[in-house]
């Protein structure tokens, strides 16, 4: 299958890099492109790409608004936020708007299509210690002063709740499957019901989610 790409960034020559790169994959097709967040909302539902790479800092429109209205409005699209530092509070902000993980601007290619590829598949482009390495910094903005309360936990059975949490501790399967002494393939499995019962992205989503609604704290 042919994954559709969208690039938002208000840097022409940035956007012609990401394009050059990009055409040259088999299996990537780049089907539009935008030079801010409010241009890229009418371009996405045109378009209709599998994953847009979206910068954050655009002086014409907003990315993270952007980054919320294409989850909220076209949930088979996925976002990678594009940012210049690592871990800052637009990368940060941007996984909180719906984006699926982010991306150094000057990421190396094999990184870029790899995280393309991941997002574009129900991945998040996050690894489990750089979200727990977030949540260590911007946690704390996740805890509201009451906690959403969330009917879908319901569904959760007692493991998967146990695993819900340690996602949100920022454990990989391969820590999860220690700490309950099952095999990891088990806890792929937990982590794919876990998704599916809470009608979430990705498992930085089920994270942001656990903080919200008070089942793990900073």
């Amino acid at each position: 299958m042919t994954i559709r790409i969208a690039l938002v960034d208000d840097q022409d020559l940035l956007r012609l890099g990401f394009r050059m790169v990009l055409q040259a994959e088999p299996d990537l097709e780049v089907v539009g492109e935008a030079a801010s967040g409010r241009t890229a909302l009418t371009m996405v539902a045109q378009a209709r790409p599998d994953v847009v790479l979206m910068d954050v800092r655009m002086p014409d429109g907003d990315g993270i608004e952007a980054t919320r209205r294409i989850a909220q409005d076209h949930p088979d699209t996925r976002v990678l936020i594009l940012t210049t530092f690592d871990l800052d509070e637009y990368a940060f902000a941007g996984l909180r708007a719906g984006a699926s993980g982010f991306l150094l601007k000057d990421t190396r290619p094999a990184e870029l299509l790899s995280a393309i590829r991941a997002v574009a598949a129900g991945d998040a482009a996050v690894s489990p210690r750089v979200t727990r390495r977030m949540l260590e910094l911007f946690g704390d903005r996740l805890q509201p002063d009451t906690p959403v309360v969330d009917d879908r936990l319901d569904a959760l059975t007692e493991r998967e709740r146990q695993v819900l949490v340690a996602m949100a501790e920022g454990l990989s399967n391969g820590e999860i499957a220690e700490r309950f002494f099952v095999s990891e393939s088990t806890v792929k499995t937990h982590v794919g019901r876990v998704l599916a019962k809470l009608a979430l992205r990705d498992r930085v989503h089920a994270v942001i989610l656990a903080y919200e609604t008070g089942l793990v704290r900073p």
